[in-house]
């Protein structure tokens, strides 16, 4: 099997995640400062969020952060199959998921948790997208029955 015309723009999306992952964790380190949150402690503490805006700008960088950790290798595999068969699409889909991650941290680290849902939606849906692209794709690299 050979990597079909335009795979090459798969690499260069998903290196667009490396780069949202890597400002979202100087940002994580500049709230954690101002808050003064200690390490290894990952979140500030109830008591701690209720005394200072900068504990719940923290938790919130932190939170937006760490969920991004978690969806990005649902992302990653499913850039990689679906591009096998829609390199452009899948590409796009995964640049849309980044930019929208973006927005979802500018949101969220405003201290306050409703602002992320802008980026939220465009997330989930580039994810869902994704997966069925990526789905769709994986049945059509099956051996014939």
């Amino acid at each position: 099997m050979s990597l079909p015309e335009g795979y090459g723009y798969i690499p260069s999306s998903l290196i667009t995640i490396g780069w949202v992952l890597v400002w979202q964790g100087l940002m994580v380190g500049r709230y954690r400062k101002k808050a003064g949150i200690e390490y290894p402690q990952p979140y500030a503490e109830k008591a701690e969020v209720k005394d200072s805006d900068a504990a719940l700008r923290f938790n919130c960088m932190q939170r937006a952060h760490q969920n991004t950790l978690e969806s990005a290798p649902v992302i990653f595999v499913s850039t990689v199959v679906a591009g096998l068969k829609y390199p452009a699409l899948a590409a796009a889909i995964c640049v849309a998921y980044s930019l929208s991650r973006v927005v979802y941290t500018i949101g969220y680290k405003s201290g306050k948790p409703k602002r992320r849902m802008y980026g939220s939606v465009v997330s989930g849906l580039s994810t869902l997208g994704l997966l069925s692209t990526a789905t769709c794709a994986a049945f059509q690299l099956l051996p014939p029955c």
